[in-house]
């Protein structure tokens, strides 16, 4: 129906009867549009991941008002796209990075994708959010055995950490989705983990006024419509990019040791002539000098990288994870064990292959390997020492290490010495339920 628009004029004063709550509302609307196209002709950003106030959340306390969430989206810097920049150690796997072209980053899609992913509303019962299995509380894991979903369901495999996936390809632990945005949102059709449908899911949140907003803001469209599952990939997978881990002890050495390659006299005219170049150099001399990696995990790096150990056969790259899918063993002596891999590819070389996991932040996601059987790093480095559990498919690259007991302490400190910080999230802010 047409706004219907009565002007009255009687002397001085002029009298407008009309639909005063939808020009409100289009003139909102028009406040959202203009910062998205002053955030157009502004271009680009780069932002460092790890770093600064990206994953804050909207300023304030309490579940998020529809109209907090309105005048925040008026500020153009929250439309503009990023060009992410990964933090030291991470930065060589910059090449890496897929799906920006398809679904660039923006701190309003980020949001979004944020408060998707602490909402336990897109379970079917309420109780399970992405953030259930992949806290940060927990290293953006579990520390149970098994992931557990609604109704208190166990799952079959340890929840795999949501953090580094910037610079991962397939996702799950047998490769089964083919981006972090198909990745997303699978658990929420999972009967297991958050059982709901798609449908069901987009319709809850079709029914939170703070989200409509902010769907129609960042992805364009009208009423309800940006609403669709699609979007709720898109968002979440943004939300899951920025999750990177920062420098360790062990990025910290190795660039002191790149410096230290350079002549000393070449090394102090690159200090004095380029800012830029000083700000590295402070960072990793400060880096280095307040988290030093031990006499221990520098052992333990060697064996990590020798010949011998071979640790780097596929722990390698940025993200110290090939990316591949190996048979180590584990859970092969079971009666029925997971054949991973095999079940998506229904190729033998694959038969009980799972993913390699990253080992940056190892500490934080005990218990270990694809089915949680093993609770500390000792107990993964004994299972290799051994060489794995045979079976007809073990890979050629698991054999007996016969490590001494020194040589097993220093592989831990090495693992332990790839700890680096967790960017600092908001966990709890969400749009408010419509009768609030």
């Amino acid at each position: 129906m047409k706004k219907l628009l009565f002007v009255v004029i009687t002397g001085a004063c002029i009298l407008s009867i009309g639909v005063p709550g939808q020009a409100q509302e289009e003139r909102k609307q028009n406040a959202i549009a203009k910062a998205k196209a002053k955030a157009k002709e502004l271009g680009p950003k780069t932002v460092k991941l790890g770093e600064g106030e990206l994953l804050h959340g909207i300023p304030g306390e309490g579940d998020l008002k529809l109209r907090e969430i309105r005048k925040w989206l008026t500020e153009p810097e929250l439309h503009r796209v990023i060009e992410p920049v990964l933090p030291l150690g991470l930065a060589a796997g910059a090449s890496q990075i897929k799906g920006l072209d398809r679904n660039p980053l923006t701190q309003a899609k980020i949001e979004l994708g944020r408060q998707l992913y602490f909402d336990p509303r897109l379970s079917a019962d309420t109780t399970i959010s992405c953030a259930t299995c992949h806290h940060p509380d927990e290293g953006y894991g579990r520390f149970t055995k098994f992931g557990v979903g609604i109704g208190g369901q166990e799952g079959n495999r340890n929840s795999p950490v949501s953090y580094n996936r910037i610079l991962s390809d397939l996702q799950f632990w047998d490769g089964r989705a083919a981006s972090l945005e198909e990745q997303a949102v699978g658990p929420i059709a999972n009967p297991i983990e958050m059982g709901n449908t798609h449908e069901a899911a987009v319709g809850s949140i079709k029914n939170i006024p703070g989200y409509v907003l902010q769907f129609r803001a960042v992805f364009g469209g009208k009423g309800k419509n940006a609403v669709n599952i699609e979007n709720v990939a898109d968002a979440l997978a943004s939300f899951e990019r920025t999750l990177v881990t920062g420098p360790a002890a062990y990025d910290f050495s190795e660039e002191m040791k790149r410096f230290a390659q350079l002549d000393p006299e070449d090394l102090e005219d690159l200090i004095d002539s380029s800012e830029e170049f000083a700000k590295q150099y402070e960072f990793a001399k400060q880096g280095a000098e307040s988290n030093p990696m031990s006499e221990s995990a520098l052992r333990g790096q060697e064996l990590f990288f020798s010949e011998r150990v071979n640790c780097a056969a596929c722990h390698v790259g940025a993200n110290l994870a090939d990316e591949k899918y190996h048979n180590l063993g584990i859970g092969m002596d079971a009666e029925d064990p997971d054949v991973g891999r095999y079940a998506v590819t229904k190729d033998e070389k694959d038969w009980g292959a799972f993913k390699t996991p990253t080992v940056r932040n190892v500490v934080h996601s005990a218990p270990y390997m694809h089915d949680g059987s093993l609770d500390t790093l000792m107990d993964v480095v004994e299972h290799y020492n051994k060489g794995g559990t045979p079976n007809k498919n073990l890979s050629d690259k698991i054999v007996k290490l016969n490590l001494t007991e020194q040589e097993k302490l220093d592989l831990v400190a090495f693992m332990e010495a790839l700890t680096g910080s967790f960017p600092e999230v908001e966990d709890e802010r969400l749009p408010a339920d419509p009768q609030e």
